[in-house]
């Protein structure tokens, strides 16, 4: 049976279509205007194509249609289109038109789905798109795509990584549409993946990196060995593929700064400092140690503000990414400041995993 086909846009490093790789779909494509993104989403997706291109142009959608027309005709068209388009500086118009020019991103998404008509699509976004305007864009988003000939279902709220496996407190909504014919067939609507895990049972940080060398006396290099076994189920799961730890590189400190960190107890922040101590950063998220028995916090796209739950620094790309459920074998290419962008903005592909299986569901002809 043909692999069901996917578009992935604002693609990234890759998170969403590792997931959908993992599910059992053949990503054709990741688009991304990122050349670092794009370098690491080649390097880890070798039979899908890494393609640079302005998603602001519409030259670039024509473009990927020529690229991979004759591979979507011999699977009876393109069956999902997939991406995270960013939403800074969205424009309200009406609650039935997004064809704002100002709204460019969301529209290239809107413009690939009326190009391909795909079976399915899947937008991913922050949580405050669901109150953006007063949930005003929301509904613009639902109607623009309803208009097209599209079910689609919104998460009733932001999907926890968690929920899914991933060891980190991320919250995410999500649109799915499935084509009228398709929805016609089944004769339900969309319903996003259950939780697999309780809040007792999620992984914690301890359980993702406590395997991974300390880093606290060397920096380690990007190619390196694995010095102890893995000491979970999780870790088990992360270096199933892997022989060689890669990206485990670890930021130099000054004293100050390690003697800052040292002062902050497991799980605590700048409300454990002393009066005086750390006076530089003293806002929500400043000097964070990520508790060894919880999840981490939102991994973010920086790395100044985050430390290990036990050693004295910030954690090193293979722990964050460990931290988002990329597999050990998954490698970042770029500087640090470009890997951590890369990690950062990435959908985890556990939680894309689950929700590509869903969506199999519903492709997937009975």
């Amino acid at each position: 049976m043909n692999k069901l086909k996917v578009l992935d846009l604002f693609c990234g490093c890759g998170g969403l279509s590792h997931g959908f790789i993992d599910a059992g779909f053949e990503v054709l494509i990741g688009v991304d205007e990122d050349e670092a993104a794009l370098k690491t989403y080649e390097k880890n997706h070798k039979n899908s194509i890494a393609y640079r291109g302005d998603l602001y142009n519409d030259e670039t959608i024509d473009n990927i249609y020529d690229m991979i027309s004759d591979k979507i005709e011999v699977n009876d068209g393109l069956d999902i289109v997939i991406g995270g388009p960013p939403c800074q500086g969205f424009s309200l118009t009406g609650s039935r038109d997004i064809n704002d020019t100002r709204n460019t991103l969301y529209l290239a998404v809107v413009k690939s789905v009326r190009k391909f008509k795909p079976k399915a699509f899947l937008i991913e976004n922050v949580p405050g798109m669901a109150t953006l305007y007063k949930g005003k864009v929301k509904e613009q988003i639902v109607n623009t795509f309803e208009d097209m000939g599209y079910r689609v279902t919104v998460t009733p709220k932001p999907l926890l990584a968690a929920d899914y496996g991933v060891p980190q407190m991320r919250k995410r909504m999500f649109f799915v549409g499935i084509r009228e014919d398709i929805a016609e067939k089944k004769g339900h609507k969309f319903e996003f993946p259950k939780p697999i895990l309780t809040s007792d049972e999620y992984i914690t940080c301890k359980e993702a990196i406590s395997d991974l060398p300390s880093r606290e006396n060397e920096l380690g290099m990007e190619c390196d060995e694995y010095k102890y076994e893995p000491m979970s189920e999780y870790q088990k799961l992360m270096r199933k593929n892997s022989t060689t730890l890669y990206n485990h590189v670890a930021t130099k400190h000054t004293e100050l700064v390690k003697q800052t960190i040292a002062l902050v107890p497991d799980g605590g922040n700048h409300k454990d400092l002393p009066p005086g101590v750390g006076e530089s950063r003293k806002f929500n998220e400043a000097w964070t140690r990520y508790a060894s028995n919880k999840p981490s916090k939102t991994i973010d796209t920086g790395h100044r503000n985050h430390f290990h739950y036990k050693y004295n620094r910030v954690p090193t790309i293979r722990e964050n990414a460990r931290l988002q459920s990329f597999p050990d074998d998954f490698v970042f290419m770029g500087t640090k400041t470009q890997q951590n962008r890369q990690v950062g903005n990435a959908v985890p592909p556990l939680l894309a995993y689950h929700i590509a299986q869903q969506i199999k569901k519903y492709l997937i002809e009975d």
